[in-house]
């Protein structure tokens, strides 16, 4: 920050004669050129198709660096405008709190989870930077509803299994849980990817499913298990999966893997052939013996979708799910490619 200091008469800067006058005078009206010249290299950095770093040294005016942060038993509290560098510990971690808001924070560089809540309700995680750590949000033990996740960056989740997701609900019930509009990017060879999005033995109501709506994924793999978007994993109900986008997003785009009254609709899935690419939509129950699937809706959806061995596999309904409502009403030959997602994809690091 430039400080001005002003002479008796209220003078941004004193008039001296001679020599001194002169380099005054050059000093002021230089200063909007320099000024100019320096606002145009941040744009330049920035030129369509680049995709940006994750942080190094974070500076920014606004933010405060801190240590992680651990809270048990708090309610009724904000956390905003932190940089939080976690190191081998989570750069967040809520126990048994209850109406707290985390928004607009710089969260990155932890083997651990970026934000991690656990018996918590009634949470909003918004408007964050997350990346490199080993899950963006992990959410466990909830059973009072109300996580609420949305307009968040994510970049470069690092895993590895059992971690590896942007966001996971493990365990998670109750009414009022959303995962929308997060903007979510694996880069190759910066991250290692499970699930981009996962929805663990967890349950909505029924006039209140689990909603995951327009988001925006892009990246997976080399994992040959993870991929998209999972809903039913291991058991679960009222789950409802809209409007996202997906790019290249691993060895699936987005799978029902058991559980009732789960909905897929109005999703657009892209991905290329790679060595871990198997199918766009998937419906089979992974776990007969411990849960129901029953109840399921897949319509609306354009698939674009191309496996390890170079030939179309849009979609795949295993039958052991009962009746799936809308599959003859998708466009499994979608006319769809990467440009569905914007070159830049992560254009800020925090707001």
């Amino acid at each position: 920050m430039i400080h001005e200091k002003k002479t008796p008469k209220g003078n941004r800067y004193t008039v001296m004669p001679g020599k001194k006058q002169v380099v005054t005078l050059f000093i002021v009206c230089m200063f909007p050129v320099f000024a100019l010249l320096s606002s145009f290299n941040y744009g330049f950095n920035r030129v369509r198709g680049e995709i940006l770093a994750p942080y190094k040294k974070p500076v920014s005016v606004g933010f405060r660096i801190s240590r992680p942060l651990m809270f048990s038993d708090i309610h009724n509290k904000t956390i905003s405008s932190l940089i939080i560098m976690g190191g081998n510990v989570p750069p967040i971690t809520l126990k048994n709190c209850s109406h707290i808001r985390i928004t607009g924070n710089k969260l990155y560089n932890s083997t651990q989870v970026g934000i991690h809540l656990y018996r918590c309700k009634d949470i909003i995680i918004d408007h964050n930077y997350i990346s490199n750590v080993s899950t963006g949000v992990y959410v466990q033990q909830t059973n009072g509803g109300g996580i609420v996740i949305t307009d968040n960056q994510f970049l470069n989740i690092t895993g590895p299994l059992p971690r590896g997701q942007f966001v996971q609900f493990n365990n998670v019930n109750g009414p009022g849980c959303l995962i929308a509009n997060n903007t979510c990017e694996n880069i190759t060879g910066q991250s290692y990817a499970e699930d981009a999005i996962s929805l663990y033995s967890s349950n909505g109501t029924p006039t209140s499913p689990i909603t995951v709506k327009n988001n925006r994924i892009r990246g997976g793999g080399p994992s040959k298990t993870g991929g998209g978007i999972a809903l039913g994993d291991a058991g679960g109900s009222h789950q409802l999966v809209e409007n996202n986008i997906l790019v290249n997003p691993g060895q699936y785009g987005i799978g029902i893997a058991g559980g009732t009254d789960l909905k897929i609709l109005n999703n657009k899935i892209y991905a290329k052939q790679n060595t871990f690419t198997n199918v766009g939509i998937s419906v089979w129950n992974q776990y007969t013996r411990t849960s129901g699937c029953a109840m399921i809706v897949v319509r609306g959806n354009e698939v674009n979708w191309t496996n390890a061995r170079g030939e179309p596999n849009p979609a795949w309904n295993n039958g052991n799910c009962g009746t799936v409502v809308g599959w003859d009403d998708n466009n499994w030959n979608a006319r769809i490619d990467f440009n569905i997602l914007p070159f830049v994809l992560i254009k800020t690091r925090g707001r």
